[in-house]
């Protein structure tokens, strides 16, 4: 299973670009990291760049592709570029990243190191048959990367990278089990709080938000956990905090993702939510990339599981 938000199995995306036929291919390691508080891929780049690229490397060799980019978050690059490319040879090139929280979306991605503004594209055709310039194209997340480099090794111990964020007593990113669950994260890391608590698991932008007795569940896809003291938290406040960054951080391309925030940020000043399921369903069924379909995941989780047993907004 791929280490983004996406969750798509490694295996299958990788015989998708190795089978199709094509003069040329493509191997892209997408290190946007674009969510707010989430920075495990940061951690691993600066701690393990050399298996991140030969990851890339194994990729380039086993699909035939010609060429290798590693699209780095703007931040990330320029802290991280002087030391990361004398590492990749002529076969992979460091792309900075260009525009907001979306310029990481995948077809956005491509579109960038392609010399076009960060936008999506739609899909299908996806990248796997029709990505870079036309030709098949592979992207994977920097720590999926760095996952397949130790697999080659045998080193590969079934581990993941977990980020821990907010009010956490102990921030950082740990590397344990990927059978554990949430709850045994937080315990094994000492985040397991005396405090009354919620979780935002998967982004702090597009993750769910989780109570204490859904924390049994073992994390998928991008393994980010940000914890809030209920007592200290102003849900609505987090709210306007995550539709001020999606607001930002979008394309402006799509009615639906750009409507639907803008009437999410009107709803929340209003403190009336009464409509919000409709809205949600637009922007799920209708939006043009998969920003405007995830963005109503931390809405509609904190709505329903913190919202009413915080009362109304007075």
């Amino acid at each position: 299973m791929g280490r983004s938000g996406s969750m798509f199995p490694v295996s299958e995306k990788w015989k998708m670009v190795r089978d199709k036929e094509a003069e040329r291919k493509y191997v892209v390691c997408n290190a946007s990291e674009g969510e707010i508080d989430t920075f495990k891929d940061y951690f691993v780049l600066k701690n393990f760049p050399h298996e991140v690229v030969e990851g890339m490397n194994i990729a380039l060799s086993t699909l035939g592709a010609e060429k290798g980019y590693i699209y780095l978050n703007k931040n990330y690059f320029r802290e991280i570029n002087e030391k990361l490319s004398p590492m990749v040879g002529e076969d992979i090139e460091v792309v900075e990243k260009r525009g907001g929280y979306v310029g990481g979306e995948e077809t956005s991605v491509i579109e960038v190191i392609e010399g076009h503004s960060p936008e999506p594209r739609i899909k299908p055709p996806f990248p796997s048959c029709s990505g870079l310039w036309g030709f098949p194209t592979l992207v994977n997340n920097v720590e999926t990367f760095c996952a397949v480099s130790r697999i080659s090794k045998g080193s590969y111990q079934k581990k993941r990278f977990y980020s821990i964020a907010g009010s956490a007593p102990n921030k950082g990113v740990y590397e344990l089990p990927e059978s554990m669950t949430i709850e045994e994260v937080l315990r094994e890391t000492g985040n397991l709080p005396d405090f009354d608590y919620f979780l935002q698991v998967g982004g702090g932008a597009c993750g769910e938000v989780m109570l204490p007795e859904e924390t049994g569940r073992v994390l998928q896809g991008l393994a980010s956990i940000i914890m809030y003291d209920r007592e200290e938290t102003d849900p609505y406040l987090l709210m306007k905090r995550w539709v001020s960054f999606l607001l930002e951080g979008n394309c402006d391309k799509c009615t639906p993702c750009r409507e639907g925030l803008f009437r999410i940020m009107e709803m929340i000043k209003k403190g009336n939510f009464e409509d919000v399921e409709d809205m949600f369903l637009v922007m799920e069924k209708t939006s043009l990339c998969p920003l405007g379909r995830v963005a109503v995941t931390p809405f509609r989780s904190l709505l329903e599981k913190i919202i009413p047993r915080n009362g109304d907004n007075d």
